[in-house]
């Protein structure tokens, strides 16, 4: 039976596998890395043990220190959570080899998965539909994509639309293959740009009981990585869901499957789906499958590794549920990852946490943390659960439109209006829907961020007021004057007057003020009256209203005309690390072309000349760690 369980991961994560161990009984040890010495995983612990330094290669990826932390804290049991080692078949072996309970399969079938390519033979052997890898394209197999054999996560996929441009790919690929799962091997098949992605959760006994757990859409994706998933995937038939759910039956029997796995299928438009692999670990989304289920899947897994045997089938699912991935990146720029403190980040819905039906939060990240580049973008995820399908994207989206967040940008507005629009309500999901929709789910809302900036400089001018308002006059005179810019760059010059006849706002005409302090807001547009509440973190002014949330940067009236920037320089939009270049001085470059890409988060950034002309400058070189701002490079423009 065990006792004391080290999760040998960080995060939510680490959080959800603690919060089912408090309910065993079952004592909890965290490992921790020096960013995350005051993370909210190690503070719910009941010991936590450093591993020295920052990267994952030197910490959460060095098997024999977690190990060793494991014995330190008195651990009986290891359970691996998601990513880092937790499909490496090696690290279970030494788990077992150290006397330890592996929470997980055996290593041997975490090994028989660990190759997409491999995979692929066993499960066309087992009478699994795959989609074959392509050897020798030709013009007739594009688009092809190109995977990582030993990858996930999206790492080391790429796209090809033009057969020129494989070889390029296939040796990036292989660069970013070899230094994320340690084999540069990659592989081709053909690409189906409105697939859908499909999955079965699956849980085994080592009494031969297999069961098909329901299954999750998952097709809202972005660079290759879910953002939006749900159960049951809709739109299937019963005959349908039986070949899928028996499928990935059948992979599981083919490998000696026990515990908690997923099988991924490719659905295409003809009704036909293929896998493409198998997760011998839990999934980010598992709790959709929760919502729907009633299961704790942590505590099931447990109940596997000591042995207990599964009653022969699993409850029914009922209702919906539907997870929104909340990620510090800004979609509207290439999803460029984000940094910085979390001041705030709180549900106002009533919800539970790691548990439950109805609005669920598993969040990795609380106020006064801080997200740096180590390590992934997401800060939480948000669950809803509803009878129906509509009832739980109508929960989630409007939880997610009235939460509090302030701290990085985050892709809060894109999955508020995923969730709402038509397309998705439809069930029309394929893979490229976020990419497909962008325009709408980007674009930026200047009537609401206009309001929302006069709602911020008439709060600031009630936090500098005395016994008058700031800006009142008996007599006519200057407008008040404040400057925003808001995330997207489109920037706001607030003009007004408080006067005895009220609110004079010059680009707001017929607006009132009903009140104002600095931290609350009440203005009256017509004869709708709309409500703001405002907190200020240095030169951020975060705007929350129930519609929404507006991110504002105070600006000085009077910018340092020092402060310019050369508009052909190119400047690290985060920290990082710089991958590769793909340009030298001299060379004459076109508005767009990759110049140089950046690793932060894990995750690849291209950086693009801004405009035609000719590199003048080159100042980073791969390898070099880079901070937000640090000059990269100098594009003279064409004349």
């Amino acid at each position: 039976m065990i006792t004391n369980l080290l999760v040998a991961n960080r995060g939510e994560i680490a959080r959800r596998v603690f919060r089912t161990c408090r309910s065993l009984g079952i004592a909890t040890a965290a490992v921790h890395s020096d960013p995350d010495a005051g993370a909210p995983h190690t503070r719910e612990a009941d010991v936590a043990v450093r591993l020295p330094g920052a990267a994952p290669a030197d910490t959460y990826l060095r098997g024999d220190l977690v190990i060793a932390a494991a014995l330190a804290a008195g651990a009986d049991a290891v359970h691996p959570g998601y990513g880092f080692l937790s499909e490496d078949a090696g690290f279970a072996r030494a788990v077992l080899d150290a006397g330890l309970t592996w929470i997980g399969p055996p290593p041997e079938a975490i090994a028989a998965m660990g190759s997409k390519t491999a995979a692929k033979r066993l499960m066309a052997a087992a009478g699994v539909p795959v989609l074959a890898a392509v050897t020798d394209p030709v013009e007739a197999d594009l688009p092809l994509l190109v995977k990582a054999a030993a990858g996930g996560g999206g790492r080391g996929m790429r796209v090809v639309h033009r057969l020129a441009d494989l070889a390029g790919e296939l040796a990036a690929a292989r660069t970013e293959a070899a230094k994320n799962f340690g084999s540069d091997e990659v592989f081709c098949e053909r690409y189906l740009p409105t697939g859908r992605h499909v999955e079965v959760q699956l849980l085994a006994d080592a009494h031969g009981t297999v069961w098909a757990v329901g299954d999750r859409d998952c097709s809202l994706q972005r660079r290759h990585q879910k953002v939006i998933e749900e159960a049951p995937a809709p739109g299937l038939g019963p005959e349908l869901r039986a070949r899928l759910h028996a499928a990935a039956v059948a992979a599981a029997q083919a490998i000696g499957y026990t515990g908690a796995g997923t099988a991924e299928f490719l659905l295409a438009e003809d009704g036909r789906f293929y896998f493409l692999e198998m997760n011998t670990r839990l999934q980010v989304e598992h709790p959709v499958t929760e919502a729907v289920t009633g299961l704790d899947l942590v505590a099931l897994q447990l109940a596997v590794a000591e042995g207990e045997a599964l009653p022969p089938a699993p409850p029914e699912p009922e209702g919906c549920a539907v997870e929104a991935r909340l990620y510090a990146e800004d979609p509207a720029h290439d999803w460029r990852p984000s940094t910085g403190m979390v001041h705030r980040l709180e549900l106002r819905s009533p919800h539970s946490e790691f548990a439950g039906r109805g609005l669920r939060l598993d969040a990795g990240t609380g106020n006064g943390d801080e997200v740096t580049v180590h390590y992934d973008a997401m800060l939480a995820k948000v669950v809803a659960w509803a009878p129906t399908r509509p009832a739980a994207a109508r929960k989630l989206a409007d939880a997610l439109a009235r939460a509090r967040i302030h701290g990085p940008a985050t892709n809060r507005e894109l999955l508020v209006r995923a969730l709402r629009h038509p397309a998705f309500l439809a069930g029309q999901l394929h893979t490229g829907f976020l990419a497909e929709h962008a325009a709408a789910l980007t674009a930026p809302d200047e009537r609401a961020a206009a309001l929302a900036a006069l709602a911020a400089a008439l709060a600031d001018a009630a936090g500098r007021r005395g016994a008058l308002p700031s800006g009142w006059r008996n007599l006519p005179s200057q407008p008040q004057s404040k400057r925003y810019r808001a995330d997207d760059g489109t920037e706001f010059e607030v003009r007004y007057r408080l006067t005895r006849d009220g609110l004079q706002a010059e680009d707001h005409p017929g607006t009132a003020l009903v009140s104002s302090t600095p931290e609350h807001v009440v203005l009256r547009t017509g004869p709708v009256r709309h409500t703001f509440d405002l907190a200020r973190h240095g030169d951020r002014v975060y705007v929350d209203t129930p519609a929404g949330a507006t991110v504002l940067t105070a600006l000085d009236r009077f910018p340092d005309p020092a402060a310019h920037t050369d508009p052909g320089a190119l400047l690290a939009p985060m920290p990082g690390t710089v991958v590769r270049t793909a340009a030298a001085v001299g060379d004459t470059v076109t508005a767009g072309q990759p110049l140089l890409w950046l690793e932060a988060m894990k995750m690849e950034h291209r950086v693009a000349a801004p405009a035609d002309g000719v590199l003048a400058e080159l100042r980073a070189a791969p390898g070099q760690q880079v901070e937000l701002g640090t000059l990269l490079a100098v594009v003279q423009p064409t004349p």
